[in-house]
């Protein structure tokens, strides 16, 4: 899988909630829910640099990507405008 096919089932389940998913659950709790998962992920992440193995922050990146994506396409934002942000700042 890559970040463009998981992009797209946030966004499916953004427009076909699905009772048992987790994506929708963050989909009816809103964005502030949704902010708060990304910044509990970030210091997960950061704890896990800086104190646990090279696995153990790899499934913390993963967890912080992929709810960062979550509040990306709940904001209308793709990874394509990301992408494009960084190209900018690269000029």
């Amino acid at each position: 899988m890559n970040i463009t096919d998981l992009f797209e089932i946030i966004q499916d389940r953004k427009i076909h909630p699905r009772e048992t998913s987790y994506t929708s659950a963050l989909y009816a709790a809103g964005v502030p829910r949704m902010a708060q998962k990304v910044g509990e992920e970030a210091t997960e992440t950061v704890v896990a640099a800086l104190s646990e193995n090279k696995q153990r922050l790899i499934e913390e990146i993963a967890d912080l990507t992929y709810h960062v994506l979550v509040l990306m396409a709940a904001q209308d934002i793709t990874p394509q405008d990301v992408l494009s942000e960084l190209e900018r700042r690269h000029r």
